[in-house]
């Protein structure tokens, strides 16, 4: 289930709650009781981990020892194609 930031726009209280996608948007404040506490709109925060993501294997310009160069893998999917393909 993924994290929301809540505010209540009667009394300014903020919280991050664990919602369903599927939940309402507005719902009690849990400090003034007023219906008034809903959803606002905020960045994700997520962190991927282990090999073959940007982060991990391709940020620092190198990729991870068990990919294949890029120089190597675009020239053997050339030899792969037909001559005038749009995949080069």
């Amino acid at each position: 289930m993924p994290i929301y930031d809540f505010q209540c726009t009667a009394c300014g209280y903020q919280q991050e709650l664990m919602r369903k996608v599927s939940a309402p948007s507005v719902e009690a404040c849990p400090k003034c009781a007023q219906e008034t506490f809903s959803k606002q709109v905020s960045a994700p925060n997520f962190q991927l981990s282990g090999s073959g993501w940007y982060a991990t294997d391709f940020k620092n310009g190198q990729p991870a020892s068990s990919a294949k160069p890029a120089e190597s893998a675009s020239t053997e999917s050339a030899a792969k194609c037909n001559p005038g393909c749009a995949c080069h």
